[in-house]
């Protein structure tokens, strides 16, 4: 299979979980289709080329989207655990590909955005603060990194993945899961999987230098 075969599976899988599972209970299927539609991500970046670091960001996307299937405690630590590797991983890709310290425009924002969860997240995360915390950092860690790149499909991959993942801590620590909302959970699939595909295409040069 050529690398556009699997990226277009990969899309096809994502499509499929975005009209099919998206709002819907946990089960297997699920699980795989959500999975399914990274860790075919991380194989296209593979066959593409992309920088060996993104190729395993994307895999690790693939780990943490099994285990937040998941129900439990331990399995959500685990999940946000595997994110949050996969954001190094990306920080690591980016700088390696030269990305410098983004001026006050994106800084002063990122600081902000990440002060911010000190008054409508943390209060809320109770016994996972710290981890909440330490999350948010590496996250925006990765954000500036990106935007410290002269690849536009690359940042806004990055503000995808943040802003996927502020629709998702809302969920979790404020609305709660036992008050989904259909809507607000295919904004956040479509923003993560489509910042992740942007990622990936940015970095392996798909859209020209």
């Amino acid at each position: 299979m050529t690398a556009w075969t699997i990226l277009a599976l990969a899309a096809a899988f994502a499509v499929f979980y975005g009209a099919r599972f998206c709002h819907a209970r946990s089960s297997p299927a699920k699980t795989i289709v959500k999975t399914g539609s990274v860790a075919l991500l991380a194989l296209a970046a593979a066959a593409m080329g992309a920088p060996p670091l993104i190729t395993l960001g994307l895999a690790l996307g693939a780990v943490g989207d099994f285990f937040l299937s998941l129900r439990g405690e331990k399995a959500f630590l685990a999940g946000m655990a595997a994110f949050a590797a996969g954001h190094l991983a990306y920080a690591a890709a980016f700088v390696a590909a030269g990305a410098e310290v983004p001026g006050l425009a994106v800084l002063v924002p990122l600081l902000a955005l990440g002060a911010s969860t000190e008054v409508w997240l943390a209060p809320h995360t109770g016994a996972l603060r710290w981890p909440v915390r330490g999350y948010v950092l590496v996250i925006l860690v990765m954000a500036a990194a990106a935007f410290g790149l002269p690849l536009g499909a690359v940042s806004l991959g990055a503000a995808l993945f943040v802003l996927s993942d502020f629709i998702l801590s809302l969920d979790i620590f404020r609305y709660g899961l036992d008050r989904p909302n259909a809507w607000r959970a295919r904004a956040l699939w479509a923003a993560y999987w489509s910042g992740q595909a942007l990622i990936l295409l940015g970095m392996a040069g798909a859209f020209g230098a």
